[in-house]
This record gives C-alpha cells, sequence and structure tokens, in this order.
C-alpha cells in the first residue's frame, strides 16, 4: 500500500456512468453483493461516497460515524442526481494532499488517511464490477485504481491466516488471470458471477 495521493477521479465517472445506465426495471435485481438488489447498491454507492468526501475534508460527524451495516442501504427518488454528484465531491476531496495525511474516520472506524483513500479505492473498483454485472454493462475500471484495489485487498487477505478477505473468504482466482478477476477473487467475490446465474 502506498500513500502516494492518486486522483480518484477516473474510477468515480467510470462508477457515475455505470449508474446512469441503470434502469428503473433493473433496480430490484439481484448483485455479487449478498443481501443488495441493485437499488441497494446504488444506495451503498451514494453513502460511501458521502462518508469518504467528508473522511477526505477531514469533516467527521455522522456521515462518517455511521457503520454501513447498520441498516440496508436504498436510494430515494433523487438518485440519479445526487449520486454523480456525490461521488464528483468524493474525487475532488481526495485531490487536496491533507486528505492523505494524518487520521480521519469513516464507517465509525478511525484511520490514517492514507488507508482510508485505499478502502474508498477498493470500495469505488470492487462495487463498480458488482453494479455493472448486476446491470449486464462492460466494466474497465481505473488501471491505478485497480492496482490500488488489488494491492490492498493482496495485502489484508495476507495479513489473515484464515484465507478471508475484507468482504468474505477469498474466492480462488489462477494466478494467470487478468487483474480484475484476481481483484475480484480476493473481494470474497466469484469473477465468474453472472446476474442469470
Amino acid at each position: 500500500m502506498t500513500d502516494t495521493p492518486l486522483d480518484l477521479g477516473p474510477q468515480t465517472r467510470i462508477v457515475a456512468r455505470l449508474a446512469e445506465g441503470v434502469t428503473d426495471a433493473q433496480l430490484a435485481d439481484g448483485t455479487p453483493c449478498p443481501r443488495y438488489a441493485v437499488r441497494h447498491l446504488l444506495g451503498h454507492l451514494l453513502g460511501l461516497a458521502v462518508a469518504f468526501r467528508d473522511a477526505g475534508r477531514k469533516d467527521l460527524g455522522t456521515t462518517t460515524d455511521t457503520d454501513p451495516q447498520d441498516a440496508l442501504p436504498d436510494v430515494g427518488p433523487a438518485w440519479r442526481a445526487e449520486l454523480p454528484k456525490a461521488l464528483d465531491e468524493l474525487a475532488e476531496a481526495w485531490r487536496d494532499p491533507a486528505a492523505w495525511t494524518g487520521m480521519t474516520r469513516a464507517g465509525g472506524i478511525d484511520m490514517p488517511g492514507e488507508v482510508t483513500a485505499a478502502v474508498a479505492v477498493d470500495e469505488l473498483v470492487v462495487h463498480g464490477w458488482d453494479l455493472a454485472r448486476a446491470t449486464g454493462q462492460p466494466y474497465t475500471p481505473d488501471p491505478a485504481a485497480l492496482e490500488r484495489a488489488h494491492a490492498f485487498l493482496l495485502a489484508a487477505a495476507e495479513e489473515d491466516d484464515r484465507g478471508g478477505g475484507i468482504f468474505g473468504p477469498v474466492v480462488a482466482v489462477p494466478a494467470d488471470a487478468p487483474l480484475l478477476d484476481r481483484t475480484i477473487g480476493l473481494s470474497g467475490r466469484d469473477p465468474g458471477w453472472t446476474r442469470h446465474a
């Protein structure tokens, strides 16, 4: 893991484009995230964009103190405008070098700025894949963000001698598989997941 600042903008724009491609009819469809329909995944993305935006700004309070597992997230009627705006603000907050230094908080957990940024990048990359798979859209994450997410998840898996991952047990993926597939496996997901499975 590195504390060198990374522009989150390319990845947030990719996630925003995926969200724009979601139809109302798909909101109730399943996703690779257990318990989450598409609407819940979008709600989670909105909540994490706001939380990590505020974490980057060091604007600590309700948005950064709430455990994302406390309630099933959902979207409101204005989500199509709110989500891209929050994603833009998230990227802008982390363009400030000060966001990467000192301590901050997200999900009710105090972390160094660079670790918080790594979690944000990982969330954006993995949930971007979740959303693309759930809605049948192509997905090519930002290469720099994908590298960071893979390094973060690999380090987390290596620290857990039980073979666990941050989101669930690591799914074995061939060593010569594409980096995205290896990253998704480290996140506890099957890279072969499809919405029609």
